[in-house]
Protein backbone atom coordinates (compact mmCIF):
# COMPACT_ATOMS: atom_id res chain seq x y z
CA UNK A 1 0.00 0.00 0.00
CA UNK A 2 3.28 2.48 0.82
CA UNK A 3 4.58 1.67 -2.56
CA UNK A 4 1.71 2.08 -4.18
CA UNK A 5 0.39 5.43 -2.65
CA UNK A 6 3.71 6.73 -3.07
CA UNK A 7 4.01 6.20 -6.66
CA UNK A 8 0.73 7.73 -7.18
CA UNK A 9 1.26 10.59 -5.22
CA UNK A 10 4.59 11.18 -6.77
CA UNK A 11 2.93 10.80 -9.96
CA UNK A 12 -0.04 13.40 -9.11
CA UNK A 13 2.21 15.90 -7.33
CA UNK A 14 3.98 17.51 -11.17
CA UNK A 15 0.14 18.11 -11.74
CA UNK A 16 0.44 21.06 -9.73
CA UNK A 17 4.30 21.74 -10.05
CA UNK A 18 3.94 24.38 -7.02
CA UNK A 19 2.48 27.08 -10.38
CA UNK A 20 1.28 29.87 -7.74
CA UNK A 21 1.21 27.27 -4.92
CA UNK A 22 -1.15 24.81 -6.30
CA UNK A 23 0.23 22.00 -4.70
CA UNK A 24 -1.84 19.09 -5.23
CA UNK A 25 0.05 15.87 -3.64
CA UNK A 26 -0.29 17.12 0.26
CA UNK A 27 -4.03 16.19 -0.09
CA UNK A 28 -3.51 12.35 -0.04
CA UNK A 29 -0.96 12.35 2.12
CA UNK A 30 -3.39 13.83 4.88
CA UNK A 31 -6.08 11.49 3.49
CA UNK A 32 -3.51 8.29 3.69
CA UNK A 33 -1.98 9.08 6.99
CA UNK A 34 -5.45 9.70 8.55
CA UNK A 35 -6.28 6.24 7.26
CA UNK A 36 -3.52 4.38 8.11
CA UNK A 37 -2.18 6.10 11.00
CA UNK A 38 0.68 8.49 11.57
CA UNK A 39 3.59 6.37 11.14
CA UNK A 40 2.37 5.39 7.62
CA UNK A 41 1.66 8.91 6.75
CA UNK A 42 5.03 10.52 7.77
CA UNK A 43 7.10 8.05 5.96
CA UNK A 44 4.36 8.50 3.11
CA UNK A 45 5.04 11.66 2.80
CA UNK A 46 9.36 11.33 2.94
CA UNK A 47 8.73 8.40 -0.05
CA UNK A 48 6.24 10.51 -2.06
CA UNK A 49 8.06 13.67 -2.03
CA UNK A 50 11.68 11.48 -2.64
CA UNK A 51 9.83 9.61 -5.53
CA UNK A 52 8.51 12.45 -7.34
CA UNK A 53 11.82 14.06 -7.06
CA UNK A 54 13.63 11.57 -8.57
CA UNK A 55 10.59 11.55 -11.61
CA UNK A 56 11.06 15.51 -12.14
CA UNK A 57 14.88 15.72 -11.57
CA UNK A 58 14.30 17.89 -8.23
CA UNK A 59 17.01 16.23 -5.99
CA UNK A 60 19.27 19.24 -4.31
CA UNK A 61 19.61 19.86 -1.26
CA UNK A 62 16.74 21.00 -0.15
CA UNK A 63 14.85 17.78 -1.06
CA UNK A 64 15.48 16.19 2.62
CA UNK A 65 13.43 19.62 4.11
CA UNK A 66 10.78 19.03 1.26
CA UNK A 67 10.71 15.33 2.58
CA UNK A 68 10.93 15.91 6.27
CA UNK A 69 8.13 18.54 5.89
CA UNK A 70 5.60 16.41 3.57
CA UNK A 71 6.35 13.47 6.34
CA UNK A 72 5.05 15.87 9.51
CA UNK A 73 2.38 16.35 7.34
CA UNK A 74 0.85 13.07 6.38
CA UNK A 75 2.31 12.24 10.59
CA UNK A 76 -0.55 15.10 11.72
CA UNK A 77 -2.88 13.71 10.29
CA UNK A 78 -2.37 10.03 11.56
CA UNK A 79 -2.41 12.46 14.89
CA UNK A 80 -5.97 14.48 14.43
CA UNK A 81 -8.54 13.63 17.04
CA UNK A 82 -11.36 10.63 15.82
CA UNK A 83 -14.51 11.94 13.70
CA UNK A 84 -16.71 10.31 11.01
CA UNK A 85 -18.65 11.92 8.47
CA UNK A 86 -18.97 15.26 7.87
CA UNK A 87 -17.18 15.82 11.27
CA UNK A 88 -14.22 14.29 9.87
CA UNK A 89 -14.50 15.88 6.50
CA UNK A 90 -14.15 19.62 8.02
CA UNK A 91 -11.17 18.30 10.33
CA UNK A 92 -9.53 17.39 7.39
CA UNK A 93 -10.03 20.26 5.58
CA UNK A 94 -8.78 22.51 8.54
CA UNK A 95 -6.40 20.41 9.03
CA UNK A 96 -5.48 20.26 5.12
CA UNK A 97 -5.62 24.19 5.27
CA UNK A 98 -2.78 24.63 8.03
CA UNK A 99 -1.04 22.10 6.86
CA UNK A 100 -0.07 24.34 3.56
CA UNK A 101 0.62 26.79 5.74
CA UNK A 102 3.29 24.60 8.11
CA UNK A 103 5.16 23.11 5.44
CA UNK A 104 5.57 26.79 3.96
CA UNK A 105 6.65 27.78 7.28
CA UNK A 106 9.05 24.29 7.54
CA UNK A 107 10.48 25.58 3.77
CA UNK A 108 11.23 28.94 4.30
CA UNK A 109 12.72 28.09 7.98
CA UNK A 110 15.02 25.67 5.87
CA UNK A 111 16.98 28.22 4.59
CA UNK A 112 16.05 31.64 6.15
CA UNK A 113 19.18 31.75 8.44
CA UNK A 114 21.65 31.17 5.69
CA UNK A 115 19.55 32.71 2.39
CA UNK A 116 19.25 36.36 2.73
CA UNK A 117 22.96 37.29 4.01
CA UNK A 118 23.60 39.40 6.84
CA UNK A 119 22.97 43.08 7.48
CA UNK A 120 18.89 42.79 5.80
CA UNK A 121 16.25 43.92 7.91
CA UNK A 122 14.63 40.22 8.03
CA UNK A 123 17.76 38.33 8.23
CA UNK A 124 19.10 35.96 11.42
CA UNK A 125 21.01 37.96 13.10
CA UNK A 126 23.25 35.94 15.81
CA UNK A 127 23.15 36.62 19.05
CA UNK A 128 19.94 38.62 19.09
CA UNK A 129 17.17 37.57 21.31
CA UNK A 130 15.00 34.90 19.78
CA UNK A 131 12.13 37.24 19.96
CA UNK A 132 13.80 39.69 17.69
CA UNK A 133 14.84 36.85 15.09
CA UNK A 134 10.98 34.87 15.31
CA UNK A 135 9.78 38.56 14.56
CA UNK A 136 12.20 39.04 11.54
CA UNK A 137 11.30 35.38 10.67
CA UNK A 138 7.49 35.58 10.72
CA UNK A 139 7.66 38.78 8.90
CA UNK A 140 10.14 37.61 6.16
CA UNK A 141 7.51 34.03 5.66
CA UNK A 142 4.53 36.61 5.68
CA UNK A 143 6.09 38.78 2.86
CA UNK A 144 7.91 36.61 0.68
CA UNK A 145 6.03 33.13 0.51
CA UNK A 146 1.98 33.38 2.37
CA UNK A 147 0.26 33.80 -0.85
CA UNK A 148 2.29 30.55 -1.84
CA UNK A 149 1.59 28.91 1.14
CA UNK A 150 -2.48 29.91 1.46
CA UNK A 151 -2.94 28.90 -2.35
CA UNK A 152 -1.42 25.57 -1.15
CA UNK A 153 -3.55 25.49 1.77
CA UNK A 154 -6.83 25.70 -0.30
CA UNK A 155 -5.98 23.22 -2.98
CA UNK A 156 -5.53 21.08 -0.37
CA UNK A 157 -9.32 21.86 1.57
CA UNK A 158 -10.47 22.06 -1.85
CA UNK A 159 -9.69 18.90 -3.02
CA UNK A 160 -10.45 17.21 0.58
CA UNK A 161 -13.68 18.42 0.64
CA UNK A 162 -14.48 17.23 -3.63
CA UNK A 163 -12.60 14.35 -3.69
CA UNK A 164 -12.02 12.80 0.18
CA UNK A 165 -15.18 11.42 1.18
CA UNK A 166 -14.78 9.07 -2.05
CA UNK A 167 -10.61 8.51 -1.25
CA UNK A 168 -11.11 7.58 2.49
CA UNK A 169 -13.74 4.98 1.66
CA UNK A 170 -11.33 3.69 -1.06
CA UNK A 171 -8.51 3.63 1.22
CA UNK A 172 -10.75 2.04 3.82
CA UNK A 173 -11.82 -0.25 1.68
CA UNK A 174 -8.31 -1.32 1.02
CA UNK A 175 -7.09 -1.71 4.35
CA UNK A 176 -9.82 -3.95 5.01
CA UNK A 177 -9.56 -6.01 2.12
CA UNK A 178 -5.46 -6.27 3.06
CA UNK A 179 -5.93 -6.81 6.34
CA UNK A 180 -4.38 -3.77 7.63
CA UNK A 181 -4.43 -3.54 11.21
Amino acid sequence: MLGVLSAVGAAIRPLGAGTAGIETVFFLLVLAGRVFGAGFGFVLGATTLFGSALITGGVGPWLPYQMIGAAIVGLGAGLLPPARGRAEIALLTVYGLLAGLLYGVLMNLSFWPFGLGAHTSLSFVAGDPIGANLHRFFVFSFTTAFGWDLVRGLTNAVLIVVAGPAVLATLRRAARKAAFG
